[in-house]
């Protein structure tokens, strides 16, 4: 059997659609004005749900809607208008909001079910590529997520439009995020698992090492005695503190580079003497995601955890951020 291969302009059309879909996006910030401000008072306001609907590509797209207003603060589902035809329609009362969408707003499904979901009394937001379309016309609200073109060469298959269509969700769910005041915890709540979870949900005290395992020395130790201590500890540093464990510096390896490379005699210095001193800290009950940033932002790899009064609790590095999973 003969392989078909890919033609010359292959590459070339990729990148083709590319251009018309980005292109595509960048045109819809001229359809935002002030009546998307009426849509987002709309949903902010509703005392029910966002129902999304739609029909073929629009109805992948509006699923996706769905999910992305749900879980940014905004309660939604997805109903099919097939389904909605034969017994979903009970799933939507005088309280909610209907999304629903189609690029030629004449989809013959959704038309079908416009007289229904305005007898319940539920408020109508199409997003349509058409505004003089039947369902910009009966619909409460219109959202233009029109396209000048598909990037499908043949100027048929949804491809510019749907990712519009994708792309004015996304707006409109975080303008409602915003609005909100939706923070990280709250998004934390709607996704306790996976990795997005566990980096906004775990704290510090879930992952920091205590007791014998963190590594501490007095001030007047040697280099040679902070060092078996920074060995033993396996996190990169030993922290110098106090006999009531306020903590005075940290002493890291590379502290201790930093001492060879000036030339200093190790053996008349104590830890003291070359320790990094006023470290970053950080609190037990901080999210790991916060110890994440600060690291990056500092360049470190380590960090001393302390109780309220400044005391010596435990002590992390980014090994220990890894395989507790939150990175």
């Amino acid at each position: 059997m003969n392989q078909i291969q890919p033609t010359p302009k292959a590459l070339e059309l990729a990148r083709e659609v590319l251009r018309i879909e980005g292109n595509s996006v960048l045109a819809l910030t001229s359809h935002i004005d002030a009546s998307f401000l009426d849509v987002l008072s709309i949903i902010l306001n509703c005392h029910g749900r966002v129902i999304v609907s739609g029909v073929g590509k629009s109805g992948h797209v509006g699923r996706k809607i769905a999910a992305t207003l749900a879980s940014t603060g905004t309660p939604a589902f997805f109903v099919h208008p097939v389904e909605a035809s034969h017994g979903d329609l009970g799933m939507i009362t005088a309280d909610d909001v209907v999304i629903a969408l189609s690029n030629s707003g004449e989809s013959d499904e959704l038309l079908n079910i416009l007289p229904f979901i305005k007898r319940r009394g539920a408020k109508l937001i199409a997003m349509t590529g058409n505004p003089q379309s039947s369902l910009a016309k009966d619909s409460d609200y219109h959202i233009d997520a029109g396209v000048a073109q598909e990037a499908c060469p043949l100027n048929l298959a949804p491809t510019a439009s749907t990712t519009a269509a994708m792309a004015m969700g996304d707006a409109l769910a975080l303008a409602l995020l915003d609005a909100r005041g939706f923070s990280s915890d709250d998004y934390a709540q709607s996704h306790p698992g996976g990795s997005l979870g566990r980096q906004l949900l775990t704290r510090i005290r879930n992952v920091m090492r205590t007791g014998d395992d963190i590594p501490t020395i007095s001030p007047n130790a040697s280099i040679t005695e902070a060092t078996q201590e920074i060995s033993r500890g396996k996190i990169g540093m030993t922290v110098v503190i106090t006999p009531q464990r306020q903590i005075l510096g940290i002493f890291t390896d590379g502290d201790l580079r930093r001492a060879v490379v000036n030339g200093l005699d190790l053996q008349t210095l104590t830890v003291a003497d070359v320790m990094t001193r006023k470290p970053r800290v950080i609190g037990p009950d901080k999210l790991t995601a916060e110890a994440v940033e600060m690291m990056d932002s500092r360049k470190i790899n380590q960090l001393p955890v302390v109780d309220e009064d400044g005391r010596l609790i435990g002590a992390l590095n980014m090994h220990d951020l890894f395989q507790a999973k939150a990175i």
